[in-house]
């Protein structure tokens, strides 16, 4: 235990020292869309996961939790709808233990906001609208992680994994970037509780953008907007704490608590705790069980401060909510998240929900 706290506080000086050199380099909230999160179990309970990952889709919350597998195959797939369906983000993993000590993941992200509409040449050159010289194409974010993990002989309940991961952002026949970037990950259980530790893009994850100049030359001659240049950014490290523990009332049922700290180093964030050098964002969730059959799940993330146009301001907390069913392997989750009643700035005073389903099945 004291080796464990020690590497952690070891490694939360290191990002912090790191981050006070590289900060003004690096863009805030770079490839933020690998922080979004994937499976209704996590985003039902507040994106609380890298203590109690247990299935699937632990390549990406934490590859430590690889090695609570129980079965020899395992599918995750994920979709969710983001902003009335505008955008839509989907997760597909495969995780397989290879032996009593070690497993290994394949995950796929991808989230992108499909048929948009190019009217570059919808006037043509006599003045007149032509509709059928629309063409439409889609801004999109894909990343695939290859996780490893492997139990610690050295250290009674310690397990470790790392993830590497390859980036592929496209705009169209406008742009598009690659970028590289690795994810390291410990879990420590000691009784009914649980601990763990995160860390992303541990060696920053760089990523180059590439401009199709001759498709924009001639909107952004017309707009007096400079032409776009090849650029890369870098994408500083985030590190989370998180801790659970599990209660059984009876022998049908138990209960999960479980909470999060984010830890990131690119800039002062709108979070709870916050400085020009590292800002801090927790975040709680609960699972309730019957009979390791039935879940029903909750969760409180996302605080905020906003401001509304008259000047006030007021903070608010995202609640999340989900359920579970789970039988020979297979499972079904479905999660809600964003169910806030309005928005201090939102036009419409009805709020807005995301709906998160997802899939699992695992076999021998």
């Amino acid at each position: 235990m004291n080796r464990f706290t020690l590497a952690a506080l070891g490694l939360l000086i290191l990002l912090a020292s790191f981050s006070a050199t590289a900060q003004v380099a690096t863009p805030k909230y770079s490839n933020e869309f690998l922080n979004i999160g994937v499976g209704a179990r996590a985003l039902g309970m507040g994106n609380v996961q890298s203590a109690i990952v247990n299935d699937a889709t632990a390549g990406y919350w934490n590859p430590a939790g690889l090695l609570n597998l129980s079965r020899k195959h395992n599918i995750a797939l994920m979709h969710s709808e983001l902003f009335a369906g505008i955008a839509k983000n989907d997760f597909g993993s495969y995780a397989m233990p290879l032996d009593s000590s070690s497993a290994l993941a394949v995950s796929v992200i991808r989230l992108a906001v499909d048929d948009i509409a190019d009217t570059r040449r919808l006037q043509n050159e006599y003045g007149y609208i032509q509709y059928d010289s629309i063409k439409f194409f889609s801004v999109a974010d894909y990343a695939m992680l290859v996780s490893y993990a492997r139990r610690s002989h050295l250290v009674e309940g310690l397990q470790l994994g790392a993830s590497a991961k390859i980036i592929y952002r496209n705009v169209g026949e406008f742009a598009n970037a690659y970028g590289f970037g690795i994810d390291a990950g410990a879990q420590l259980t000691r009784g009914s509780w649980q601990f763990g530790l995160m860390a992303k893009d541990i060696t920053t994850t760089f990523t180059a953008w590439t401009h199709n100049v001759e498709a924009l030359e001639e909107a952004y001659q017309q707009t007096g907007n400079d032409l776009p240049e090849s650029s890369a950014e870098l994408t500083l490290p985030r590190l989370i704490l998180g801790a659970g523990k599990s209660f059984q009332f009876n022998d049908k049922i138990s209960a999960l608590l479980a909470a999060d700290l984010d830890f990131t180093f690119d800039g002062k964030r709108n979070v709870l705790l916050k400085s020009g050098v590292v800002s801090m964002d927790p975040h709680v969730g609960i699972e309730l069980a019957y009979a390791n059959t039935v879940f029903v799940r909750g969760g409180l993330n996302n605080y905020q401060e906003t401001k509304s146009f008259d000047g006030s301001t007021s903070k608010r907390m995202q609640p999340n909510f989900g359920v579970g069913f789970t039988t020979k392997g297979l499972n079904f989750d479905l999660a809600m998240s964003r169910v806030n009643d309005k928005e201090a700035n939102s036009i419409s005073g009805s709020g807005t929900s995301s709906v998160i389903i997802s899939f699992g099945y695992s076999f021998n």
